[in-house]
């Protein structure tokens, strides 16, 4: 066996001054900076009146804090998309907006930061999260 060892390094020493044992360098991306796929589009703004009426009341829900039609309602958003500002875990809620003709919820959220009551950082989705766009009161 001793005896193949050495022609075999021979042979590996041959391949890679010959360049087979050079692969061409993966692209190097920056430590924190996002992948291209993961840069979150800005974030537009919409009037609360412009929003369809089903938004409107949910809205009104949120602030006098319920009761809820869904169970899901005021649990909390992951932000998993990224599309909306990074904050702590359990700092963003979310509630259903009423779709009509939908036999489930919809695809229509709201999700609010902070105090669901009094935050002015209020957000609409009826894209079910592919986008999002700020609620201007």
């Amino acid at each position: 066996m001793p005896r193949l060892l050495l022609p075999l390094l021979r042979l590996c020493s041959l391949l890679i001054l010959l360049g087979l044992g050079a692969l061409p360098a993966a692209p190097v991306q920056a430590r924190n900076a996002p992948a291209e796929s993961q840069v979150a589009a800005p974030i537009t703004e919409v009037s609360l009146s412009s929003l369809p009426a089903e938004a409107r009341r949910t809205l009104s829900l949120i602030r006098q804090g319920g009761p809820f039609p869904h169970a899901k309602d005021g649990v909390v958003f992951g932000n998993r998309e990224k599309l909306l500002p990074r904050q702590r875990r359990g700092h963003y809620t979310e509630y259903t907006v009423e779709t009509p003709g939908a036999r489930n919820r919809g695809a229509r959220r709201i999700v609010v930061g902070g105090d669901p009551r009094t935050s002015p950082e209020v957000y609409y989705s009826d894209d079910h999260y592919q986008s999002f766009k700020r609620i201007r009161e």
